[in-house]
C-alpha cells in the first residue's frame, strides 16, 4: 500500500480544514472598507520674507480678533497657493495596503483551486483504476470462460475417440468370433465327410462299399422305430410329418409344422437339438454336427429358426425341460 493510500484520510481532513479557514478568512477577514478613505496631504509654510530661511521654524502666532480699522484700500497680494501634496506622503501606505489585499486574497484562491483541482484529478485517478481493474477482471473471467468450454471440448472429444475405438475392438473381436466359428464349423463339417466316406458315403452304400448304416446319432446300423417303415426317413422314435421333417421327444407330437427355409442350392439334412418345457414351448434349439450332412451355417441358423418357432404338446407329466431332436431334411424341388 502506497503513502497516499494509507495517510488518505489524513489529508482529506487536513484539505478540508484549510478550506474551511481560508472561506473564514475571505468572508470575515480580508475585505476593504468603503467607501474608500479620501487622500489627503500636510500644509507646508514655506513664507514669503527671509524670515521663512531661518533654520528655526516660528511659533504659529496666536490668533487674535482682528482689530476694527478704517476702511482703505489696500493691495492684497496674490494669495499663496499651497503646493499639492507630495504622493510620498499618503499614496504608498494606500497602494500598498491595496496591493497587499489582493495578492493575499488571489494566493489564497489559486492554492484552493491548486487544490481542488490536485483532490479532482486524484478522484479521477481512482476512478480510473477501478474501471482498469474491473476490466482486468472481466477479462480473466472471460478467459476462463473459455478455458473451461475448451476443456469439455477436448472431453468430449476424447470420449468420442474412446468410444470408436471400444466400438472398433467389440466389431474385431466380434468379426474374430464369427471366423472362429465358421473355423469350427468348417473343421466338424470336413470331419463329418471324412467319417462319412470312411462308412460309404453315410451308410448308404457305394460302389466300393457293401455298407447300409443310416445311423446319425451312433456309429453304424439302421436307425429307426422297429415298428416303423424301412422306407420312411423319420429315424426317430415317434415319427414325423411328412418326409422331410422328423421329430424326436419322448413321444410327444408337435402340434404344428414349421418348414426352415432353404437358403441355398444344397441338398442334405440338419440335426437341431432341441428342450422343450412343460406347456410344449421350445425353450432353445441348436444345430450340431453329429447327423448333419449339410455345414452351412445359412442352413443351420435356418433350421434353428423353424425349429424355435415349433409348438409340441402339453406334457404334465413330463420333466420340467425335455431334451429331444428335430431333423430337417432339404430338398430341391
Amino acid at each position: 500500500m502506497s503513502y497516499l493510500a494509507e495517510h488518505r484520510k489524513g489529508f482529506v481532513g487536513t484539505i478540508i480544514f484549510h478550506v474551511i479557514v481560508l472561506v473564514l478568512l475571505l468572508l470575515f477577514g480580508f475585505f476593504t472598507p468603503l467607501p474608500l478613505p479620501g487622500e489627503e496631504g500636510i500644509l507646508v509654510n514655506f513664507g514669503n520674507s527671509e524670515q521663512g530661511s531661518g533654520p528655526q521654524e516660528p511659533a504659529p502666532s496666536r490668533q487674535t480678533s482682528p482689530p476694527v480699522v478704517q476702511e482703505k484700500k489696500e493691495v492684497t497680494p496674490p494669495p499663496v497657493t499651497p503646493p499639492p501634496p507630495t504622493p510620498a506622503a499618503s499614496q504608498p501606505e494606500v497602494k500598498e495596503e491595496v496591493m497587499t489585499q489582493d495578492f493575499e486574497e488571489t494566493v489564497a484562491i489559486d492554492a484552493a483551486k491548486k487544490k481542488q483541482a490536485e483532490e479532482k484529478k486524484r478522484l479521477q485517478e481512482q476512478e480510473n483504476k477501478k474501471r482498469q481493474e474491473e476490466l482486468e477482471r472481466q477479462r480473466k473471467i472471460e478467459q476462463e470462460a473459455q478455458r473451461q468450454v475448451e476443456l469439455e471440448r477436448q472431453r468430449q472429444a476424447e470420449l468420442e475417440r474412446q468410444r470408436l475405438a471400444e466400438e472398433a475392438e467389440r466389431q474385431r473381436k466380434a468379426e474374430e468370433e464369427r471366423k472362429r466359428k465358421e473355423a469350427e464349423q468348417q473343421k466338424i463339417a470336413e470331419i463329418n465327410n471324412r467319417a462319412s466316406n470312411a462308412f460309404g458315403a453315410g451308410g448308404a452304400g457305394t460302389s466300393d462299399s457293401e455298407s447300409t448304416g443310416q445311423g446319425v446319432t451312433s456309429s453304424g446300423g439302421n436307425q429307426g422305430s422297429p415298428n416303423g417303415s424301412a422306407n420312411s426317413n423319420n429315424y426317430m422314435d415317434g415319427g414325423g410329418q411328412g418326409d422331410g421333417i422328423s421329430y424326436d421327444l419322448g413321444g410327444r407330437l408337435p402340434i404344428n409344422r414349421i418348414e426352415p427355409n432353404h437358403p441355398g442350392e444344397e441338398e442334405g439334412k440338419v440335426v437341431v437339438t432341441i428342450r422343450v418345457d412343460k406347456s410344449g414351448r421350445v425353450i432353445s434349439a441348436e444345430a450340431i454336427a453329429r447327423g448333419s450332412t449339410i455345414s452351412s451355417a445359412h442352413y443351420w441358423k435356418a433350421a434353428e429358426e423353424a425349429a424355435r418357432k415349433t409348438r409340441f404338446e402339453e406334457g404334465p407329466s413330463a420333466e420340467a425341460v425335455q431334451r429331444g431332436t428335430i431333423v430337417y431334411n432339404f430338398r430341391l424341388k
